[in-house]
């Protein structure tokens, strides 16, 4: 665990949640990740929305389980693929020792068979490696959202209508003469290159034109997931230079 989360933030020494005015207190989180870097960066879009709170930080299964021990968890912001053992094995050991705790499942993994395996075992969510913050903002204010369901449903539109607040939006139409394919292509292009892309290298990266490379990228930055900024050469125009976001 890691130091400044060894005595986690709004709880008292008994370990019990100090709730604020009477009403419930934010959701507690552990988030379950070996790799140093993104598990601060994880922690860190995690505090960002509000009513969530990062109890702890855990680098293996091991220490997720020792955390789950010593205060109550809300919700695991689990990595599947962990030092020692997938982090499915460690949601079923969960679920086998009483813990109750939702999962929200963190992966480059694409395998739907995976994905079937933790839906039985309480797996809300999977957000698919890189994702932005808005992407995990979305995901966390969907499962706020489901917790907020209580008492008994009026009938089956009700439980319909709480269960569908876990569901993803149904993705954008895109725009006239863009194909998901392509798409695709040149988010995947532009996602492999840190230091950003420019039109002309990424028409020629995926086998399309500087002309309809930049509409893609363009339809990219309106939706929020890939920033643009002129790269100034020794000669003529600035040229635009894609970043993904």
């Amino acid at each position: 665990m890691t130091a400044h989360h060894d005595r986690p933030a709004g709880y008292d020494g008994a370990g019990a949640p100090r709730g604020g005015q009477g009403g419930p207190g934010p959701v507690r989180v552990l988030v379950v990740e070996d790799d140093p870097v993104a598990a601060d960066a994880h922690r860190t879009y995690v505090e960002r929305v509000p009513g969530f709170t990062v109890v702890g930080v855990a680098h293996s299964g091991a220490e997720a389980q020792r955390a789950l021990e010593r205060y109550p968890v809300d919700l695991l912001l689990l990595d599947l693929y962990l030092p020692d053992g997938h982090g499915l094995q460690l949601a079923r050991s969960l679920r086998a020792a009483g813990h109750r705790a939702d999962v929200i499942a963190v992966t480059s993994a694409r395998d739907l068979a995976i994905v079937r395996e933790g839906v039985s075992l309480g797996v809300v969510q999977y957000v698919l490696k890189p994702f932005t913050f808005a992407t995990l903002r979305d995901r966390l204010s969907r499962y706020a959202q489901f917790r907020t369901a209580v008492g008994e449903a009026s009938g089956q539109a009700e439980v319909d209508q709480a269960l569908s607040a876990l569901r993803a939006p149904q993705p954008a139409v895109l725009p006239k003469g863009l194909s998901a394919p392509t798409l695709e292509r040149v988010t995947s292009a532009l996602r492999g290159a840190p230091e950003g892309l420019t039109a002309a290298a990424t028409g020629e990266e995926v086998g399309i034109s500087r002309i309809t490379a930049r509409r893609y990228l363009e339809h990219l930055v309106t939706a929020g997931r890939a920033v643009r900024a002129p790269q100034y050469g020794t000669v003529g125009r600035p040229e635009l230079r894609y970043r993904w976001q």
